[in-house]
Formats: structure tokens, C-alpha cells, sequence
């Protein structure tokens, strides 16, 4: 656990520190975060804040399959040259499901490209998030995972 923790905090220093090229296509995305793929469609409120040219902050509250998720990541992002308002991103972070009777706990690394509409303060992303569920006395990984973001941006 510590080695992931180390590795986290090596990309969040990677991402703080590097500032060429140019910045994000927005500063704060607010709208519909949707959570899709093997098991429940979750669905709600997300957030996403660019505190720095090349990283961000994630944050979205799920509902679905009798369950509540609270999850937060960081990414790490960059445009990509010739497409004008696409960037990609890379990150993760921690996920907690709520549920009658019990929670779980899981890390969620994530890669995915986002898109502002040119002219429109809107902006669209799509991911790919699996999921490693951390137990007690076992652990699980589900690669079917993908997440969809529809934000107004500011």
C-alpha cells in the first residue's frame, strides 16, 4: 500500500511541476458523471478543477444499484497536438461504495480523453476506470469499468 501511495505522490509531484506546452481548455467542469460497464450504472453529480496547467482534480458522487460511491482522482493531463480542444489524462485515485449494512473500499486508476466544445462552455469526457476492490481477506479487479462526463465549464 505504501508503494502505491509513493507512486501517487510521485505523479501528483510530476504533474505540479510540469508546465510546458500549453494549459487546460477550462479551469472548473460541473455536471453528470456516469459510471458504467460490468455490474450497476451509476449515476450523478461530478466536478472537475484544474489547479494547474497539466493536473487536475476529479470528484463525483454516484448513485445506483443501492449503493452510493464517493470517489476522487488525480489526473494528470495534456492536449493532443492537431486536435484542437482534446486533451487525454492519466490518474486514480480512491473510491468508497456505501451500501445497507456495509461499505467497501477500491482503487480506481483511470485514462481517458476530454473534450471542450469550441465556443460552448461544455465539454465532454470519457474513460476507461477499472476497479481493484481492497478487503479484508480477498480483493477482486473489475476491467469493465468506464466513466462518461457531461460539464458545463467555467
Amino acid at each position: 500500500m505504501k508503494k502505491l501511495f509513493t507512486i501517487l505522490g510521485c505523479i501528483a509531484l510530476f504533474a505540479l511541476t510540469t508546465t510546458n506546452v500549453k494549459a487546460q481548455n477550462y479551469k472548473t467542469g460541473l455536471g453528470l458523471g456516469i459510471d458504467f460497464g460490468d455490474g450497476a450504472t451509476l449515476v450523478g453529480p461530478s466536478v472537475r478543477h484544474h489547479f494547474s496547467p497539466k493536473a487536475a482534480l476529479q470528484g463525483e458522487v454516484l448513485f445506483g444499484g443501492n449503493s452510493t460511491i464517493i470517489q476522487g482522482f488525480l489526473q494528470y493531463n495534456s492536449s493532443i497536438p492537431g486536435a484542437k480542444g482534446l486533451d487525454w489524462y492519466l490518474g486514480g485515485g480512491p473510491s468508497i461504495q456505501l451500501y445497507d449494512g456495509g461499505s467497501s473500499f477500491y482503487l480506481v486508476p483511470m485514462v481517458g480523453l476530454d473534450y471542450k466544445f469550441s465556443g460552448a462552455p461544455l465539454a465532454l469526457a470519457l474513460d476507461w476506470r477499472p476497479r481493484l476492490y481492497i478487503g479484508d481477506n480477498d480483493s477482486d479487479f473489475n476491467a469493465g469499468r468506464f466513466g462518461l462526463g457531461f460539464r458545463y465549464t467555467f
